[in-house]
């Protein structure tokens, strides 16, 4: 249990430092004339400018140690208990934020923080709330699979006829499904790995769908933060991922489901304290003067069509 704890938060520090790297150079990246001044340019063209951004790549490569990390996590714990504790970068962005802006945190920011660890406590102490281990069912993970696909298709629908701060939260809570998917390949390719070799590993389908949830996460997840209102996206990201782990490593693994009174009121309970912690980090003064101000918005608050030009206001984020 120690192993899987320290490895989670270990990756969760690693995500939350890459974030910050690579949100500097999504917000930098609206500015360019690839990306025409959308407020949420295409991912296509906006993948091309962070490709040739020193400060992305950076990002990258702490990101890509965040995956081996969380990788190993997963080899020694299951996904219902490792994701919950990636809903801690948010915690390891706050110390990022007051080492820059020189200043101790808020009042607000402690008590959205203990609200966090609260919930994480809770969820992991209380027995069968959060199983350790499990073989999975892969029919069952094939049908969590085709029901994020439909999810995410619906959130990216939606999300062209939102106003911009709505449209990055549910391009972010699509890339928090991504990257929920992500850990349950990721657990699926590890055990191949293991158990079955190189060989096997690599005729066998968890790869190559990790591989597909991984980019598409990514590319979600860089329009968010392109839009510049990272703190929505942030918060709607960082609930989605742990939810919809936590559901699908107890629908699709074969551990014992919860069904004692204590055991379902500490995932409920965990959960809201959980998400209020994260949404007071997100929206924590500390945390926007970090990540800089949000885009403007059209004068309507909507998303311009794709063929307008709407120049993005946003002040330039810090370096």
């Amino acid at each position: 249990m120690i192993i899987v704890l320290a490895l989670g938060l270990g990756a969760a520090f690693l995500f939350a430092l890459a974030a910050w790297y690579q949100q500097r150079a999504a917000r930098s990246a609206v500015h360019s004339d690839l990306t025409s001044g959308r407020e949420i340019p295409r991912a296509t063209a906006l993948i091309r400018v962070l490709l040739r951004s020193r400060t992305w790549l950076i990002g990258w490569v702490i990101n890509l140690c965040g995956f081996l990390t969380q990788a190993i996590a997963l080899h020694f714990g299951s996904v219902a208990a490792v994701q919950p504790l990636m809903s801690t970068q948010l915690l390891f962005a706050l110390p990022l934020s007051a080492a820059e802006q020189r200043r101790w945190p808020t009042r607000r920011d402690w008590c959205a923080g203990v609200l966090v660890c609260g919930g994480l406590v809770l969820l992991l102490t209380v027995g069968d709330a959060a199983p350790l281990s499990g073989d999975p069912h892969r029919n069952r993970v094939l049908l969590a699979t085709v029901s994020a696909i439909g999810l995410i298709a619906v959130l990216l629908a939606l999300s062209r006829r939102a106003s911009l701060r709505t449209a990055s939260m549910l391009i972010a809570v699509g890339a928090g499904v991504c990257f929920a998917m992500s850990a349950v390949f990721m657990k699926l390719t590890i055990d191949d790995l293991v158990n079955a070799g190189v060989t096997a590993t690599a005729v066998d389908w968890p790869g190559y769908a990790l591989a597909g949830s991984t980019l598409a996460g990514l590319l979600l997840e860089q329009q968010a933060f392109a839009s510049g209102t990272l703190p929505s996206a942030v918060a709607a990201m960082s609930v989605t991922n742990p939810v919809v782990s936590l559901t699908i490593g107890l629908m699709a693994f074969d551990v014992p489901a919860p069904t004692a009174p204590g055991a379902l009121a500490a995932i409920a309970a965990s959960g809201v304290l959980i998400a209020l912690g994260i949404t007071g980090l997100a929206n924590s003064p500390s945390m926007q003067a970090m990540y800089g101000s949000g885009a403007a918005a059209t004068p309507s608050g909507r998303v311009p069509p794709q063929g307008m030009s709407s120049r993005n206001t946003a002040a330039a984020p810090k370096r």
